[in-house]
């Protein structure tokens, strides 16, 4: 099935990012300017939704709708008030300074796991990074609403997109390197009973050709069968920039180029109302719409019978 990718809003200049429906529109970052923006497909326009977002990146909700970023810049984890207000959710880990989250994924409990590499374009000239290291972290809510943070990996070396499967047992992670000779690769790390997490299983690894390394998996998101739908490549060597479908085994279901010309897809996201249309943000700033892609998306919130 061939996808029809329409230009629905942009390109912006510099990179759209974290793109999450609320029931109604579509909210998306616009990560130079720290904006969120909101395209409403019911009218077709887009329009600011929050500024001052500290060059926020990654976008999710949690089980009660409430919104929560990675505020790059801000080197944490934020939350969205609805009242305009921003709360800090974790910001530094053992004392040092988070380095700049990348993207999230919310599970039930309300626990907030999330990628954090060093990505120098999302933040200011002169910072530096305090960790050693660029892991997945988790922020767990605690009785008083404050957070506990901790690492919960060890072996990545630059993480970047993040799902909590929908029976909450198992974290798939993109590790995304871009350099020659590193690792791209798409895991699933079983999640224990404890809460800790088990040796990950590879799925998928993205290699070399005589023009230089691939471009992994960025952002990803689930459909209704469990099925992992991902941006990735790049115009520069490889099959080219697309979307990818792989199972739960890591098996490619499906490949979709991205319109010609059109380089470096980011992120998306399922939405409308039987979540059957698929947006879709790129590093040039675009935002692009795929309706009827053959598959229907999952999300935790907001709620909805299917």
């Amino acid at each position: 099935m061939e996808w029809s990718f329409d230009l629905v809003a942009g390109p912006y200049g510099g990179t759209t990012e974290g793109p999450v429906w609320n029931g109604e529109a579509l909210l998306f970052t616009h990560i130079p300017t720290s904006r969120i923006l909101r395209h409403d497909p019911a009218s077709g326009e887009t329009t600011e939704y929050r500024t001052n977002t500290n060059r926020t990146n990654g976008l999710a909700f949690d089980a009660r709708g409430r919104l929560y970023g990675c505020c790059a810049s801000g080197r944490s984890i934020v939350r969205f008030e609805d009242d305009g207000a921003t709360t800090t959710i974790v910001d530094r880990l053992t004392g040092r300074r988070l380095n700049t989250p990348n993207d999230l994924a919310i599970d039930g409990a309300g626990r907030v796991w999330f990628t954090n590499p060093w990505n120098p374009p999302n933040i200011d000239p002169w910072e530096t990074p305090e960790l050693g290291e660029e892991q997945v972290l988790r922020a767990d809510p605690q009785p008083d609403g404050s957070y506990s943070l901790r690492r919960m990996t060890t072996d990545m070396t630059r993480p970047n997109g993040i799902l909590v499967s929908p029976d909450e047992k198992t974290l798939y992670v993109a590790q995304s390197h871009s350099e020659a000779g590193r690792v791209r690769d798409l895991r699933a790390y079983p999640i224990l009973e404890n809460g800790e997490l088990g040796p990950y299983i590879l799925l998928h690894q993205f290699g070399e050709d005589y023009r230089g390394p691939q471009r992994g998996i960025d952002g990803m998101k689930f459909d209704t069968d469990g099925n992992i739908v991902a941006t990735a490549g790049w115009s520069r060597c490889g099959p080219g920039p697309m979307i990818y479908v792989f199972d739960t085994t890591g098996r490619v279901l499906e490949t979709h180029p991205m319109p010609q010309g059109i380089d470096l897809p980011t992120n998306l996201c399922f939405g409308g109302p039987n979540m059957d249309v698929l947006y879709v943000t790129t590093s040039p700033g675009h935002l692009f719409r795929v309706d009827n892609p053959g598959r229907r998306g999952w999300l935790m919130w907001p709620p909805r019978g299917i």
